[in-house]
């Protein structure tokens, strides 16, 4: 009886799987409204295009500027984006990788931007939430990624 209990028990946790993937699994369609979003801040930012940046971020969304230094607000990211052009900032952007769950997506995605003191990469964290046109918006942008995986002090 207890062979039958375990049995019973492993199919319904195998099915209870099935169902959790099902619900979690991205989709070419979202994958590509994701991107979408993406590719259409990347292109703002190479075209100076401030506004159009910002088209692709939630209100209330937070920003990482640099590691340890988050701005959020409209008007803060304003400034921050126009700085950044200003200075002549470009990157180089590498394959994505998204991952959903339900109205939430994560992207990952490495960059590239060149220094004086040579190139900069990093890991670029984004979550994106579903709106209710369909579309997806930025609601942090974490363009330092793996700073923790290089610097002791990050907590």
């Amino acid at each position: 009886m207890k062979l039958k209990l375990t049995g019973v028990t492993a199919m319904m946790v195998l099915a209870g799987l099935s169902t959790a993937q099902a619900q979690t699994e991205t989709s070419p369609m979202e994958t590509a409204a994701i991107l979408a979003t993406i590719e259409t801040m990347t292109d703002a930012f190479a075209a100076g295009d401030v506004d159009t940046i910002l088209s692709t971020y939630e209100t209330g969304a937070t920003v990482v500027a640099e590691p340890g230094m988050p701005v959020s607000g409209a008007a803060a990211l304003r400034e921050m984006f126009a700085q950044f052009i200003a200075q002549g900032v470009s990157f180089t952007y590498g394959a994505h990788d998204v991952v959903m769950a339900g109205d939430l997506a994560l992207h990952l995605m490495k960059w590239t931007a060149p220094t004086p003191e040579g190139d900069v990469t990093a890991l670029s964290v984004a979550v994106l939430r579903k709106q209710a046109d369909g579309s997806w918006k930025m609601v942090i942008d974490q363009p330092f990624g793996d700073a923790v995986m290089h610097d002791d002090s990050v907590r």
